[in-house]
């Protein structure tokens, strides 16, 4: 365990960086795997300084023909959003492939789905305008050019040999190497598109109680937030089909990590995890080279076949661990990462669900019992049937929606205690928890009912 050991970081110069990043400060020594876990622990913060990261991606569309949008109209997008709200260009050779701006930043996922990373603040209602004022800007721009955006986990109309590949690097290297390693990589890739918060921890201690309370409840927040019902203009047989498609993407990366549950599990644990992860790329010289199939292990060995004897900084550990994709994710904080893409409503009720749960000390201490003495068969159960139950998800001797009524409780509770009135953010998903209907099974209704069976009008049904 840690035990509060935290060194000097004189020679580590530990600061944030936005992958790709290469650039970092000089050390007379390379890194050791303690320095590793250092970083990790660099993320420990009092309570006072706790904040609320909130990420959401978005599948952006032709209005008259419902068509994905392309690169050259993404980046008109961008261009239009800089010039008019004054965000600075993030630029890839002669290429904009995004914005940033306060804290901000604005990115494309492989397949073209815009994403914003929201700052770090300190309230839901200050996230929630973030998105609100985001949503807007791009509302403004984009219909001007006759686009649309809407919210859902997975592209419901359109083949993969459709959708765009964006002219970012990395993309490429992932693209070649999803098919080696699982059946559904490029449909994680260029279809889904995904909510989720990132937050912080105060200690070792924290963190692991934290961590292992977002990885039982996380079918919980998959089955509310469950959005992803459709495949290629029908019905794919899944409440939340982008949290299946996880399911085989990339075994080395994904999943819900039973070591986490262990005893001893600690930031140096993970590290041991996240050092034998494969690799992605090592961004250098302005360029990604490609390293699939070797580990940061080798690297940390000076041992990558394509870059023979060069040793990693703590910005190639940090871009490594952007590419580890489990339920819960670490790096110095945590990211709850188990909701489909919604409705903006929802993007504001995903950050408040887990900030009411893991930011009040009486609700972390309530689901933590709640959820000590569910087995690794259990999660690993829900892991497995929730993207298509939902909240019907047998469980014990009820339903998942009973445990989730008793959860939703402890967000509520948690959030009134915080004393900043954020509850109210709960409100969009206190029908589903009551009636254990997802938003997915009510696309679905639509679709057999009103919609007379097509996809077509879910894109206005959830367009921003």
């Amino acid at each position: 365990m840690f035990r509060g050991r935290v060194r000097e970081r004189r020679k580590l110069g530990i600061v944030a960086a936005s992958p790709p990043a290469e650039e970092t400060a000089l050390r007379a020594e390379p890194l050791t795997k303690l320095d590793l876990v250092d970083y990790l622990a660099s993320g420990c913060k009092p309570k006072s300084k706790w904040r609320i990261g909130t990420e959401h991606e978005k599948f952006g569309f032709r209005m008259s023909s419902l068509e994905p949008i392309d690169y050259e109209q993404i980046a008109q997008l961008l261009e239009g959003l800089a010039e008019r709200f004054n965000w600075q260009r993030v630029m890839e050779g002669d290429k904009i492939i995004g914005l940033k701006q306060d804290g901000q930043s604005i990115s494309l996922e492989p397949g073209g789905q815009f994403e914003l990373s929201g700052a770090p603040l300190e309230t839901v209602h200050q996230t929630c305008a973030e998105v609100n004022s985001h949503l807007y800007q791009v509302k403004a721009v984009a219909e001007e050019m006759g686009l649309g955006f809407m919210g859902m986990g997975f592209q419901p109309k359109w083949p993969v040999e459709k959708i765009p590949v964006m002219p970012k690097g990395r993309y490429q290297i992932m693209k070649n190497y999803m098919p080696k390693v699982g059946s559904l990589g490029l449909d994680m890739m260029f279809r889904t598109c995904t909510v989720q918060v990132n937050l912080d921890f105060s200690s070792e201690e924290d963190m692991v109680k934290k961590f292992r309370v977002g990885l039982a409840l996380q079918p919980i927040a998959t089955a509310v937030f469950a959005n992803s019902p459709f495949k290629e203009g029908v019905p794919n047989g899944f409440v939340s089909y982008r949290s299946h498609i996880w399911t085989d993407v990339d075994r080395n990366r994904t999943g819900d990590l039973p070591f986490v549950f262990q005893d001893g599990f600690s930031f140096e644990r993970y590290v041991e995890y996240a050092l034998e992860v494969p690799m992605y790329f090592v961004y250098r010289d302005k360029r990604y080279v490609d390293c699939t199939g070797q580990s940061f292990k080798d690297f940390l060995a000076g041992r990558l076949s394509n870059l023979p004897g060069e040793l990693p900084t703590l910005n190639d550990w940090e871009n490594h661990l952007t590419t580890i994709f489990p339920e819960v994710r670490l790096k110095r904080y945590l990211e709850m990462r188990g909701a489909d893409g919604g409705p903006w409503k929802r993007l504001c009720a995903l950050p408040a669900f887990w900030v009411g749960i893991l930011y009040d000390e009486e609700a972390l201490e309530s689901a933590s019992k709640m959820v000590e003495g569910w087995t690794e068969g259990e999660r690993a159960m829900l892991r497995s049937k929730v993207p298509r139950l939902g909240l019907s998800t047998p469980f014990r001797d009820g339903q998942l929606k009973h445990v989730a009524q008793d959860v939703f409780k402890l967000a509520r509770d948690g959030l009134q205690r915080r004393g900043y009135k954020e509850a109210g953010f709960l409100n969009d998903i206190a029908e589903i928890v009551r009636t254990g209907v997802t938003p997915a099974e009510k696309l679905l209704s639509l679709y057999e009912g009103k919609w007379n069976k097509s996809v077509d009008p879910v894109f206005q049904e959830l367009l921003y």
